[in-house]
């Protein structure tokens, strides 16, 4: 079934969830940093300072915070688990009776549920992981990563950063400005575009979403780097 229906393929590590955001706040985030020097006037230098700084920032910051999410999360999951164990350890027998019930409840005859639940409780293995997914609705097998989540959240934040600072290694001015732009706005919406279609959506409407809300932050943070740089506050 899982070769045949790829997708009902859910991202067992967590990597997934954690390199799409991660993208999408490292050109969200860093395209607002950058405009706001190069709105305030920066010199090059410090426009380039800048938005190195919020890379490397951004992409530990997310790495660690992904970690402890997803590691706080599975921990919690695990004991979980584990708390089932120790229940199927000491009352099989009333384990069979809820897993009996759980599914009666889908519509399975009663007696074809009992001796369902009285045949899978004989194994512990399959007992546990049973009543890991009817009872607790978890997948012993995808409690997530928190190293493969904050890698791919690190490395993702560093990719989208990337985009806006790379005018700046090479130039500045309006030249390097106008490029950032660009490369920023073609970033977001191939992002939005990719998300729309991974979730089976229009990748045009999900691509104008997503240049909209970022380029709309980046326009307001150069908005606010302009009046501020001028001494107009």
């Amino acid at each position: 079934m899982a070769r045949r229906e790829r997708w009902h393929r859910s991202d067992r590590s967590g990597a997934l969830r954690a390199a799409v955001f991660g993208v999408n706040d490292g050109l969200v985030s860093n395209a607002s940093l950058v405009m706001g020097f190069a709105g305030a006037g920066a010199a090059r230098t410090a426009v380039l300072f800048a938005g190195v700084a919020g890379l490397l920032a951004g992409a530990f910051s997310m790495a660690a915070g992904e970690y402890v999410s997803v590691r706080s999360q599975r921990e919690s999951y695990e004991r979980e688990i584990a708390l089932e164990a120790e229940e199927l350890r000491e009352d099989p027998e009333g384990e069979a009776e809820e897993l009996a019930l759980i599914y009666r409840a889908k519509g399975m005859p009663a007696e074809e549920a009992e001796r369902v639940a009285a045949t899978i409780i004989k194994n512990p293995d399959t007992a546990l992981e049973t009543m890991a997914r009817e009872e607790l609705g978890l997948d012993p097998e995808e409690l997530g990563s928190p190293w493969s989540a904050a890698v791919s959240s690190l490395f993702a934040f560093a990719l989208g950063a990337l985009v806006v600072v790379l005018p700046f290694l090479f130039g500045g001015g309006t030249a390097a400005l106008v490029t950032a732009v660009v490369l920023a706005a073609a970033a977001l919406f191939t992002v939005g575009a990719v998300l729309g279609l991974v979730n089976g959506k229009a990748p045009l409407r999900g691509g104008a979403r997503q240049l909209l809300v970022g380029g709309g932050a980046a326009i307001i943070v150069y908005g606010i780097g302009h009046v501020i740089g001028h001494g107009a506050v």
